[in-house]
This record gives C-alpha cells, sequence and structure tokens, in this order.
C-alpha cells in the first residue's frame, strides 16, 4: 500500500547498502513507494488543494536521511534551446545553490524520457567548510520526462529505477505538473509508480554476486486517496509482473510441471482461491489427449491446474477465464529444435504465469467479476514414447487433430484446455495467451503482442487495455480463406499447414485454436515477442518480461 509521509528516515544515510541481499522468494518484494505532502510551494506554506498546507521541497529534504533528490527536465519549447526545468527543479535548484539549467546544458540532456544524468556532490573536508547542501541529499538526478503523458512518465520511472540503483531512498517531483485535476495527477503518480517498480526489477541469481536493490520512492508533491489508490494500482501490476518474470526465469531443472503446480497452489492458498489440479490419471480419464501426447516423453507428468477467484456480488458481474500454455521446457520433442533457439525456452510458460498472475492480481485489486486461471503445464521432450509427425490425436470433447510437427505444442495443449473450460466453465469471456508461435515474432517484433478475437467489443477493449497499460497489442485477422490450412484428410483438423507456400502461421495457429471455443467471445494473444527482451529498455527487463498480465489487469479493472 502507498503510505503518507512527509519526514522519515530509513536504512543506512550513506546512501549505500551494505549488501545487497538474495533473493530467493518467488514474486517478491518490491520497493516502497510513499506519498509526501500535498503541492509544491516555492517558499513557506501558503495552502495547497482544499485549503490544506503546501509542502515545500526543503521541508522533505531537510533532514530526511534521503540519498537522492530526483527532478524532471523537459524538452526544449519551440523559439528556446536546452531542456526546461520541470516541477521542483527550481526550488531545488535554488536550495542547492547550483544552477541546473547550466548542469543540464553542459551534460547535454534534452529532456527526452528517460535521460539521466546523477551529480554527485561533495562533502566538505573539515568542520570549518560549510557547504549549501551540508544536510541535504548528496546526489541530484536530472530526469527526462518528455511529454509527461504516461508512456514517457513510465520512462521516466524505469530511468530514475537504474540510476538510483544501490541508494536506499529517493526523493522525486518527477510527474507532479501544476494545475492538473485530480485524475491527472493520479494517472501521473500511477505510470511514473509502474515504470519505477517495473525497472527495479533483477532476476533471482543463484550465483555469489546479488545485484544492488532499488530503495523507496518518495513522490513529493502528491497525496490524497485517489494517487494512493492509483500508487497501490501501479504496485499491485508491477508486483504481477515480477511474478509472470520470476517463474519464467526459473531454471526448469527445478520448474517441471508439478513444480509450477506447486508453486500455484502456495500463492492462491495464501490469497485465499480456490485451486484443483489434475494429474495423469484425472487427464486419461478426462481425455485431455493433447496434453497427455505432449508431455508423454518427460519424466515429469502433465498437469492441469485451474485457480479461481469469486468476489462477493460475482453474480452482477462476467466470468473470464484465462487460459495460459504452460511448456515448462520446449526441446521441440522429435522436431527437435536447434542448440541455438532451446536455450531460452525454460520460459515457454510465460502464459500459463500470465494465466496464474492475473487471477492473484484480480484477487489483490477486488475486481468485481470472477476470474479463473486455466493451466495446462507439460514439458516437451523426446524418448521413446514421443508423440510423432503422422500421429492423430483425440482432444478433449473429440475432435481429432492430425499431427505434422511435435514443436507445435502449445496449440495442442491450449486447445485441449480452452475445450474444457468452454464445455464446463460457461465463461462470458474466454481469453488465451502464449509464447505461441515464432511468426507473430518475425511480424510484430519485440514491442507488440499479436491479438485476434471473435468479438469485436473484446478486441477494442484489450486494444484499449494494452495502450493504457503500455503493453501494446496488434490487432491480426482471422482469415477465412486461410481455414482449409487447419484442414486434414484424415482427421478433423491438422496441428499446422500442410502448405509451406501459405504462411501466416500465426493467423493458421489461431485458425486452430478457434474450433476449440465454441460460440464464446474468445481472444487469443500469441505474445511469443514481447515475452523476452535482449537487453533493458524502460521498464521492460532483459530476459523474460512478464508481458501480458499489466494489460488483462487493466481490462479487468475497465471491464464493464
Amino acid at each position: 500500500m502507498a503510505r503518507t509521509s512527509d519526514r522519515r528516515t530509513t536504512g543506512q544515510t550513506d546512501g549505500t547498502r551494505p549488501s545487497a541481499r538474495a533473493r530467493t522468494t518467488i514474486g517478491g518484494p518490491l520497493p516502497e513507494v510513499v506519498l509526501a505532502g500535498d503541492a509544491l510551494a516555492d517558499g513557506d506554506a501558503r495552502g495547497g488543494r482544499g485549503g490544506r498546507p503546501t509542502t515545500t521541497v526543503a521541508d522533505v529534504l531537510a533532514g530526511s536521511g534521503a540519498d537522492a533528490v530526483a527532478v524532471p527536465l523537459l524538452p526544449a519549447v519551440e523559439g528556446d534551446t536546452g531542456a526546461q526545468p520541470g516541477e521542483g527543479a527550481a526550488q531545488v535548484a535554488a536550495l542547492y545553490g547550483i544552477d541546473l539549467a547550466e548542469i543540464a546544458d553542459r551534460t547535454g540532456q534534452t529532456g527526452a524520457a528517460g535521460e539521466t544524468y546523477v551529480l554527485q556532490l561533495p562533502r566538505p573536508v573539515g568542520t570549518a567548510v560549510t557547504l549549501p547542501w551540508t544536510e541535504l541529499p548528496p546526489r541530484i538526478v536530472l530526469v527526462g520526462a518528455g511529454t509527461q503523458d504516461a508512456t514517457d512518465l513510465r520512462r521516466a520511472g524505469a530511468a530514475l529505477a537504474r540510476a538510483t540503483r544501490g541508494l536506499d531512498r529517493v526523493v522525486t517531483t518527477v510527474g507532479a505538473q501544476a494545475r492538473q485535476t485530480a485524475s491527472q495527477v493520479a494517472e501521473a503518480a500511477r505510470a511514473l509508480t509502474e515504470g519505477y517498480l517495473l525497472a527495479a526489477y533483477a532476476q533471482p541469481t543463484a550465483g555469489s554476486v546479488q545485484p544492488k536493490d532499488v530503495g523507496t520512492l518518495v513522490l513529493l508533491g502528491r497525496d490524497g486517496t485517489r494517487v494512493a489508490a492509483a500508487v497501490d494500482a501501479a504496485t499491485s501490476s508491477a508486483s504481477a509482473t515480477w511474478l509472470v518474470r520470476d517463474l519464467a526465469s526459473t531454471p526448469s531443472n527445478i520448474k517441471n510441471p508439478a513444480w509450477f503446480a506447486d508453486q500455484a497452489k502456495r500463492l492462491a492458498t495464501r490469497a485465499g482461491l480456490t485451486t484443483t489440479v489434475r494429474s495423469t490419471r484425472e487427464l486419461t480419464a478426462e481425455g485431455f489427449g493433447g496434453i497427455l501426447a505432449v508431455g508423454a516423453a518427460s519424466a515429469s507428468p502433465p498437469r492441469l491446474v485451474t485457480v479461481s477467484y469469486v468476489p462477493e456480488g460475482a453474480a452482477n458481474g462476467k466470468h473470464v477465464v484465462i487460459v495460459g500454455k504452460g511448456i515448462t521446457f520446449d526441446t521441440g520433442g522429435l522436431s527437435i529444435k536447434p542448440r541455438e533457439s532451446m536455450v531460452t525456452q525454460k520460459s515457454d510458460m510465460t502464459g500459463a504465469a500470465v494465466a496464474l498472475a492475473t487471477v492473484l492480481g484480480a484477487a489483490e485489486a477486488g475486481v468485481r467479476h470472477r476470474v479463473t486461471a486455466v493451466m495446462p503445464l507439460a514439458e516437451n521432450h523426446f524418448g521413446a514414447s514421443s508423440y510423432r509427425p503422422g500421429d492423430v490425436l483425440r482432444m478433449y470433447g473429440g475432435t481429432t487433430v492430425e499431427i505434422a510437427n511435435t514443436d507445435a505444442e502449445g496449440r495442442l495443449v491450449l486447445a485441449d484446455a480452452l475445450a474444457w473450460a468452454d464445455e464446463t466453465l460457461d465463461p462470458d469471456v474466454l481469453v488465451d495467451v502464449a509464447t505461441l508461435t515464432g511468426a507473430a515474432a518475425v511480424g510484430l517484433g519485440r514491442t507488440h503482442g499479436a491479438l485476434y478475437g471473435t468479438d469485436d467489443a473484446l478486441v477494442a477493449a484489450l486494444e484499449s487495455a494494452g495502450a493504457s497499460s503500455g503493453e501494446l497489442l496488434w490487432h491480426l485477422p482471422l482469415v477465412d480463406e486461410y481455414e482449409e490450412s487447419v484442414q486434414s484428410s484424415i482427421a478433423d483438423l491438422r496441428q499446422v499447414p500442410s502448405d509451406t507456400r501459405v504462411g501466416a502461421r500465426s493467423i493458421a495457429a489461431a485458425l486452430l485454436l478457434r474450433h476449440f471455443v465454441g460460440k464464446r467471445a474468445w481472444a487469443h494473444l500469441d505474445i511469443a515477442g514481447p515475452a523476452r527482451a535482449s537487453a533493458d529498455r524502460h521498464e521492460v527487463t532483459e530476459g523474460p518480461t512478464g508481458f501480458g498480465v499489466r494489460l488483462l489487469l487493466r481490462y479487468l479493472s475497465d471491464l464493464r
């Protein structure tokens, strides 16, 4: 929860942590975000919103034990040159007796979102020397805030987190803007907080050298219930993203279907949610032919896990079911992957992690709709019991599928889970999320997920949620003319197209899945591109990114 506090000293006052702690718990804990003050004033308190006192920068900084103060820079306005000082920058410059505009100009700052410059201030030598900043934070961070819209503030928050990693406490006026409505203030605080917390993430490591932590962030010039709620929402969505990243980063010698099922049950129980786990015996008895075939060659048997959140008054809301692909490691099976392609396959269960984090986040946020996560879990290995190209599988519900490529296993476990959800859960909305096809990554790159759907309103709502959350989707068509590419002469359907000239492999996968969703309002998110990143960029961190959970949580919060 966001806390309101105008002064607080925590941790080390020299600005460094004595040692980084090894983070071994899946999904936690995040840095704290604190609200301080209502409105900024140039000098003494003059009265803020609703007659409440304003807060000066000096009020919070003096004796606070903060390790840095961060102020925004904005791009040059037309007819001027050089970055412009944002809210609070003039007060900080006056307090320190430093020309920050000259510093920004000398160091080439433009005010573009995500730029940072850390000014390290010297300490006096001897007791006879007194510097203006002796009792103030020893660092000033200049942060480019761009246009100060949600995207740029997320980038500014992320840049601030990276620039101050290892510090204990950072005070900032970034995102505080004059003459804003309460709603605008809240949205700005949410975006900045999200960026800061998302970039604060570091993968758990088994190595002896642990990454430095990111410290407490104090949002100066912002308080009130609406801002606190926005910061709480940002913290919840960032926490869900951390959980997805942690699960996807866990090595597959640890993370098999049983381990993932145990993690889901542990986290769901802690949140007061209902969990059901189906093992090989139940899967066989109920006819989950796709999940069983994919997991047949592994020493780690498959599972099907459901986690359900039912809020009070659920009868007045909708039932949203999220199905997530959960391949805990993908060798490709008999259609084996090249070595290079296999290295990242521990994260092929990202869809299941997104589904789990979404239902947990929905419960934490008190979403008024019923939410169920369905996670088909298997390890796609090879061996004497592998399923083969040319096999015909009978899926849940009786539909038969001809196999042509054992490395297209994700659509098989999803087909089983979707058919089961359609038949037994009676969802109002059915969404699946998966790192499904390389074709989606080739076509859309690393910034957009592919979106398919049978319901125009659902597609539009997901696109809007993606734009609001910064997790962007691109709507692609379910081309009816390509339906023949998933038809088989020896079964009801063919797993992959027989004619390689057809192309459109991401569309073909979506067309196959459409056969298993009945008449439901259904959307398919192919996140193969944005689910992993090769380097840090803004709020995205290197490795598994957690893409998908923030947009789904935003969709659920906006759903009426």
